[in-house]
């Protein structure tokens, strides 16, 4: 379960971005902040593994609020770093650009459909999923964590968002067994329609193998398996 801090001095904004979170699975909010000074007492406090964060605060904004939390993990070591989603109406390149500086994981700007938020949390639980089964990265790993992929390399066709991509391949990873695409809807939290049109995408590109189950009356079933590909020898 991911514990979400929401930090918004609109308290009704504060309010709407709480019921996105609560409405995805694996997801909670522990806290809402409504000032910079709040924001970092509640970090202290309820060690939330996410935080939504705006920028615009009334006591100090939320690139200060960043490196606040920063720096209490410098002096603590044995912290566990939180995860910083900026969520704002602040266009400025030059605050989008001291965001990443400071160690923002992605910047929302408002305003922006729930679908878009929810997209960026199922991403932000595929990144924290994969890091947490990682020993040591190879470079593939790097490049979908950090979202930079040279050309040449994987290219979804219009419609298809990177971090849903994320989500199914994770849960069919966890599934070495396979799974139809109701079941991957039910583990990924997501539609019947969308996960079957990334699990068919991934099935056109080769990465996933499809067989047939045959039961009652109807058609057959469905079944996506994800190939795991052999690594290569090292010279």
């Amino acid at each position: 379960m991911t514990k979400v801090l929401v930090v918004d001095d609109d308290f009704m904004v504060a309010k709407l971005h709480s019921r996105y979170v609560s409405e995805m699975a694996g997801f909670t909010v522990v806290g809402v902040a409504h000032n910079g000074v709040e924001a970092l007492r509640s970090v202290e406090s309820l060690r939330p593994d996410l935080v939504l964060l705006d920028v615009y605060l009334p006591d100090m904004d939320g690139i200060g609020v960043l490196r606040g939390i920063r720096s209490a993990e410098e002096i603590d070591p044995g912290r566990v770093p939180v995860d910083v989603l900026f969520i704002t109406a602040a266009r400025e390149a030059v605050t989008v650009r001291a965001a990443l500086r400071a160690g923002a994981l992605h910047y929302l700007i408002k305003p922006f459909e729930r679908g878009t938020l929810q997209e960026q949390l199922r991403h932000v639980a595929a990144v924290r999923a994969r890091l947490d089964g990682l020993d040591q990265a190879r470079q593939q790993d790097v490049d979908e964590l950090f979202g930079s992929r040279p050309p040449g390399s994987r290219e979804l066709p219009k419609g298809l968002a990177a971090p849903t991509a994320d989500l199914v391949e994770r849960t069919l990873r966890e599934h070495p067994a396979g799974l139809s695409a109701s079941e991957c809807a039910l583990a990924g939290s997501l539609s019947r329609v969308s996960a079957r049109r990334y699990l068919e995408y991934f099935a056109e590109t080769g990465r996933v193998e499809v067989s047939l189950r045959y039961g009652g009356a109807g058609r057959p079933e469905r079944r996506y398996q994800w190939i795991e590909r052999p690594r290569r020898a090292r010279s």
